[in-house]
């Protein structure tokens, strides 16, 4: 069933009474317009977990059960769907194009509805426009949702870190500032909220979903060593996480760093990487904190660097 996305915690605004509080500093509009017609998005059919178990106990704090998506030169994105715990399996069809001006790829689940098998599985996604513009996507024409976008070099939706039922924004400005972005149901945002600065010494940001085994969505970061750090969350709209925690070093063999939610059906969020050869690697969520990944598997050989963004 449908839930509510008003904020878990005491002494803090509904999302309805945030969302009468005009937009500071970037404008992102409350209400949801329409967009001229452009880009096509057709979302992936939805999946049949084959750990429905693990499902029924984390389908509204685990991770969801997400295709992942790669986005060419052309504009075209291509899905691939989770197949036999880990695996993906290229859809026959395209999932969209026309995306050639658009970066910042980002699914997200905003409606909060379970699917028909009993879990979390996005249906939509959030992508910037070359001028600056947010829009949003379920399937049907493109919604705008303000502008301003441009000024932020790493946006990305890494679940409800924000302790509602939607999934939120989260984006790093060029001063290396982090803010938080809550979402409503219908995918329009609240005003931002500045999590913390020094965010620049982080190439690679990821996450979507948990990973730590509480609940709460989670972000990975590297460093300019090749050191990831967790940061778990804490599902709150002010302080989203906390302090980070080593994970290992060596990380700087990959030039990309994804996760598009749970890909083996545990209701974990894995973590996919890129190497320079274009070779795909998945790192499987554990639940731990302190190791929270398995050592890697490879699911594709070569070519995937023919994806400018993958998501």
């Amino acid at each position: 069933m449908a839930k509510t996305s008003g904020l878990n915690r005491t002494g803090v605004l509904a999302r309805v009474t945030v969302a009468a509080v005009t937009a500071a500093l970037v404008a992102t509009t409350t209400a949801a317009v329409a967009a001229e017609p452009g880009p096509t998005f057709k979302p992936a059919p939805t999946q049949q977990s084959d750990r429905v178990s693990a499902f029924a106990a984390t389908a509204t704090t685990g991770a969801p059960l997400n295709p992942l998506y790669g986005v060419n030169s052309a504009g075209d994105i291509w899905g691939y769907i989770p197949v036999s715990g880990g695996g993906i399996q290229r859809l026959a069809d395209k999932s969209g194009d026309g995306w050639t001006s658009y970066k910042h790829f980002n699914q997200s689940d905003v409606d909060a509805q379970l699917n028909q098998y009993g879990y979390k599985q996005s249906d939509g996604w959030y992508a910037v426009r070359s001028d600056g513009r947010l829009n949003y996507t379920d399937g049907g024409p493109l919604r705008d949702l303000g502008g301003g976008w441009n000024i932020y070099n790493k946006v990305i939706s890494a679940g409800n870190t924000g302790g509602g039922a939607s999934e939120d924004i989260l984006a790093r400005d060029s001063a290396g500032v982090l803010w938080h972005y809550l979402a409503y149901s219908n995918a329009a945002l609240t005003q931002r909220t500045r999590i913390g600065g020094g965010w620049n010494a982080y190439t690679q940001i990821a996450g979507k979903g948990d990973v730590s085994g509480d609940g709460k969505a989670d972000i990975v970061a590297r460093d300019r060593d090749g050191v990831l750090w967790l940061y778990k969350g804490t599902g709150s709209r002010t302080s989203p996480f906390t302090g980070r925690t080593r994970i290992g070093s060596g990380w700087n063999t990959y030039n990309l760093l994804v996760s598009s939610g749970d890909l083996t059906g545990d209701g974990r969020a894995d973590l996919v990487a890129r190497d320079g050869s274009g070779a795909l690697y998945l790192y499987k969520g554990k639940g731990s904190s302190t190791s929270p990944y398995s050592g890697r598997v490879k699911i594709g050989t070569s070519g995937w660097n023919g994806f400018r963004a993958m998501f």
